[in-house]
Protein backbone atom coordinates (compact mmCIF):
# COMPACT_ATOMS: atom_id res chain seq x y z
CA UNK A 1 0.00 0.00 0.00
CA UNK A 2 1.72 3.61 -0.90
CA UNK A 3 2.13 6.02 1.14
CA UNK A 4 -0.98 7.91 -0.02
CA UNK A 5 -4.16 6.07 0.35
CA UNK A 6 -5.78 5.23 3.92
CA UNK A 7 -6.40 1.92 4.91
CA UNK A 8 -9.39 0.89 7.40
CA UNK A 9 -7.20 1.56 10.49
CA UNK A 10 -6.58 5.26 9.11
CA UNK A 11 -10.27 5.91 8.62
CA UNK A 12 -11.35 4.27 11.71
CA UNK A 13 -8.82 6.41 13.65
CA UNK A 14 -10.35 9.50 11.78
CA UNK A 15 -13.56 8.69 12.49
CA UNK A 16 -12.70 8.56 16.00
CA UNK A 17 -10.46 12.00 16.41
CA UNK A 18 -13.67 13.21 14.73
CA UNK A 19 -16.04 11.73 17.68
CA UNK A 20 -14.01 12.94 20.33
CA UNK A 21 -13.66 16.66 19.08
CA UNK A 22 -17.20 16.39 18.70
CA UNK A 23 -17.91 14.91 22.13
CA UNK A 24 -15.33 18.01 23.58
CA UNK A 25 -17.05 20.90 21.72
CA UNK A 26 -20.53 19.21 23.07
CA UNK A 27 -19.24 19.38 26.46
CA UNK A 28 -18.01 22.69 26.56
CA UNK A 29 -21.28 24.46 25.35
CA UNK A 30 -23.11 22.27 27.78
CA UNK A 31 -20.56 23.52 30.63
CA UNK A 32 -20.44 27.25 29.22
CA UNK A 33 -25.06 27.21 29.66
CA UNK A 34 -24.49 25.25 33.01
CA UNK A 35 -22.21 27.64 34.14
CA UNK A 36 -24.57 30.48 35.38
CA UNK A 37 -26.95 28.66 36.95
CA UNK A 38 -24.05 26.61 38.59
CA UNK A 39 -22.41 29.70 39.87
CA UNK A 40 -25.71 31.11 41.06
CA UNK A 41 -26.37 27.83 43.04
CA UNK A 42 -22.68 27.59 44.19
CA UNK A 43 -23.05 31.48 45.90
CA UNK A 44 -26.15 30.52 47.42
CA UNK A 45 -24.84 27.43 49.13
CA UNK A 46 -21.77 28.88 50.38
CA UNK A 47 -22.78 32.43 50.33
CA UNK A 48 -19.98 33.52 48.54
CA UNK A 49 -20.03 37.66 46.59
CA UNK A 50 -22.16 38.54 49.64
CA UNK A 51 -25.06 36.10 48.72
CA UNK A 52 -27.91 35.64 51.48
CA UNK A 53 -29.56 32.14 52.15
CA UNK A 54 -33.29 32.20 51.34
CA UNK A 55 -34.42 30.18 54.85
CA UNK A 56 -37.26 27.34 54.82
CA UNK A 57 -38.15 28.40 57.81
CA UNK A 58 -39.00 31.88 59.62
CA UNK A 59 -36.98 31.34 62.47
CA UNK A 60 -33.71 29.84 63.59
CA UNK A 61 -34.48 27.39 66.60
CA UNK A 62 -32.66 29.26 68.89
CA UNK A 63 -31.76 33.51 69.97
CA UNK A 64 -28.24 33.86 71.50
CA UNK A 65 -28.19 36.77 74.09
CA UNK A 66 -25.81 38.25 71.69
CA UNK A 67 -26.44 41.01 69.72
CA UNK A 68 -25.96 42.27 65.95
CA UNK A 69 -26.28 45.37 64.31
CA UNK A 70 -27.87 45.21 61.01
CA UNK A 71 -27.39 48.26 58.41
CA UNK A 72 -29.54 49.20 55.41
CA UNK A 73 -28.31 50.41 52.51
CA UNK A 74 -29.70 51.36 49.07
CA UNK A 75 -29.01 52.52 45.78
CA UNK A 76 -30.23 52.70 42.21
CA UNK A 77 -28.73 52.25 38.99
CA UNK A 78 -30.31 53.38 35.35
CA UNK A 79 -34.14 54.28 37.64
CA UNK A 80 -35.62 57.22 37.95
CA UNK A 81 -37.35 55.96 41.64
CA UNK A 82 -35.95 57.50 45.41
CA UNK A 83 -35.32 54.36 46.67
CA UNK A 84 -34.24 54.09 50.36
CA UNK A 85 -34.39 52.01 53.70
CA UNK A 86 -37.00 53.15 55.98
CA UNK A 87 -34.57 52.85 59.43
CA UNK A 88 -30.96 53.08 58.67
CA UNK A 89 -29.76 50.44 60.98
CA UNK A 90 -31.63 47.78 63.91
CA UNK A 91 -29.85 46.05 66.49
CA UNK A 92 -30.85 42.63 67.11
CA UNK A 93 -30.20 39.22 69.16
CA UNK A 94 -28.54 36.56 67.12
CA UNK A 95 -31.23 34.21 65.64
CA UNK A 96 -33.99 36.50 66.16
CA UNK A 97 -36.45 36.99 63.25
CA UNK A 98 -36.55 40.95 62.39
CA UNK A 99 -38.71 42.42 59.47
CA UNK A 100 -37.29 45.79 57.80
CA UNK A 101 -38.86 47.94 55.57
CA UNK A 102 -37.67 49.57 51.84
CA UNK A 103 -39.81 52.39 50.16
CA UNK A 104 -39.76 52.97 46.69
CA UNK A 105 -41.38 56.16 44.48
CA UNK A 106 -41.69 56.53 41.28
CA UNK A 107 -39.98 59.89 40.20
CA UNK A 108 -41.01 59.31 36.49
CA UNK A 109 -44.18 60.69 34.70
CA UNK A 110 -45.05 57.47 33.04
CA UNK A 111 -44.91 53.69 34.87
CA UNK A 112 -41.38 52.25 35.25
CA UNK A 113 -40.45 48.35 36.34
CA UNK A 114 -37.97 48.10 38.37
CA UNK A 115 -35.79 44.90 39.89
CA UNK A 116 -33.72 44.93 43.29
CA UNK A 117 -30.43 43.15 43.65
CA UNK A 118 -28.93 42.74 46.53
CA UNK A 119 -25.42 41.54 48.49
CA UNK A 120 -24.23 41.19 52.10
CA UNK A 121 -21.11 42.45 53.56
CA UNK A 122 -18.82 41.36 54.97
CA UNK A 123 -19.27 38.58 52.16
CA UNK A 124 -18.56 35.22 53.99
CA UNK A 125 -21.78 36.89 56.67
CA UNK A 126 -23.81 36.14 53.49
CA UNK A 127 -23.95 32.20 54.31
CA UNK A 128 -25.74 33.09 57.94
CA UNK A 129 -28.33 36.12 56.49
CA UNK A 130 -31.47 33.95 56.22
CA UNK A 131 -33.85 35.79 54.15
CA UNK A 132 -37.80 34.26 55.43
CA UNK A 133 -39.15 36.98 52.70
CA UNK A 134 -37.86 39.78 50.08
CA UNK A 135 -39.10 42.09 47.26
CA UNK A 136 -35.31 40.63 45.81
CA UNK A 137 -35.38 39.29 41.78
CA UNK A 138 -38.95 40.75 42.04
CA UNK A 139 -40.43 42.68 38.95
CA UNK A 140 -42.37 46.10 40.35
CA UNK A 141 -43.76 48.35 38.54
CA UNK A 142 -44.76 51.95 39.70
CA UNK A 143 -47.26 54.52 38.65
CA UNK A 144 -46.02 57.75 38.43
CA UNK A 145 -45.39 59.34 41.52
CA UNK A 146 -46.59 56.21 43.19
CA UNK A 147 -44.74 54.73 46.44
CA UNK A 148 -44.41 51.26 47.68
CA UNK A 149 -43.57 49.79 50.73
CA UNK A 150 -40.99 46.63 50.38
CA UNK A 151 -40.88 44.18 53.48
CA UNK A 152 -37.68 42.04 54.05
CA UNK A 153 -37.92 39.60 56.79
CA UNK A 154 -34.76 38.06 58.04
CA UNK A 155 -32.64 36.64 60.56
CA UNK A 156 -28.86 36.10 61.86
CA UNK A 157 -27.81 31.99 61.67
CA UNK A 158 -26.46 31.46 65.12
CA UNK A 159 -23.79 29.34 63.49
CA UNK A 160 -22.09 32.33 62.74
CA UNK A 161 -20.43 32.55 65.89
CA UNK A 162 -18.92 29.03 65.58
CA UNK A 163 -17.00 30.51 62.25
CA UNK A 164 -13.53 32.13 63.27
CA UNK A 165 -13.11 34.74 61.04
CA UNK A 166 -17.05 36.09 62.27
CA UNK A 167 -16.98 35.00 66.13
CA UNK A 168 -16.71 38.53 66.81
CA UNK A 169 -18.42 40.53 64.26
CA UNK A 170 -20.76 43.34 65.46
CA UNK A 171 -22.38 44.84 62.28
CA UNK A 172 -23.87 43.33 59.29
CA UNK A 173 -24.34 45.45 55.95
CA UNK A 174 -27.87 44.38 53.77
CA UNK A 175 -27.52 46.45 50.19
CA UNK A 176 -29.87 46.76 47.85
CA UNK A 177 -29.94 48.15 44.10
CA UNK A 178 -32.55 49.04 42.31
CA UNK A 179 -32.31 48.93 38.53
CA UNK A 180 -35.10 49.27 35.48
CA UNK A 181 -36.57 46.00 33.95
CA UNK A 182 -36.79 46.68 29.88
CA UNK A 183 -39.81 45.96 28.19
CA UNK A 184 -39.98 43.63 25.11
CA UNK A 185 -41.63 46.32 22.42
CA UNK A 186 -44.41 44.13 20.90
CA UNK A 187 -44.34 42.70 16.81
CA UNK A 188 -45.04 45.80 14.83
CA UNK A 189 -48.37 45.77 13.86
CA UNK A 190 -49.64 44.85 10.05
CA UNK A 191 -49.89 47.69 7.76
CA UNK A 192 -53.71 49.68 8.04
CA UNK A 193 -53.42 48.34 11.39
CA UNK A 194 -54.18 51.27 14.15
CA UNK A 195 -52.51 49.55 17.07
CA UNK A 196 -50.62 51.75 19.52
CA UNK A 197 -47.65 50.41 21.92
CA UNK A 198 -49.31 51.90 25.34
CA UNK A 199 -46.55 53.81 27.45
CA UNK A 200 -46.59 51.35 29.92
CA UNK A 201 -45.36 49.01 27.63
CA UNK A 202 -42.48 51.58 26.18
CA UNK A 203 -38.92 51.23 27.36
CA UNK A 204 -37.55 53.85 29.70
CA UNK A 205 -36.00 55.25 26.87
CA UNK A 206 -38.94 55.16 24.57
Amino acid sequence: MSGGETGPIGKNSNRIVVAVCLAFFTGMVGMAYAAVPLYKMFCQVTGYGGTTQRAEKQYAGRVLDRDITIRFDANTNGIPWQFEPVTRSVTIKIGETTQAHYTATNKFDRPITGRASFNVQPEMAGAYFNKVECFCFTDTTLKPGETLDMPVVFYVDPDIVNVPELKDLKTITLSYTMFPVEKKQPVAPAAGSSNKVPDSEASLGG
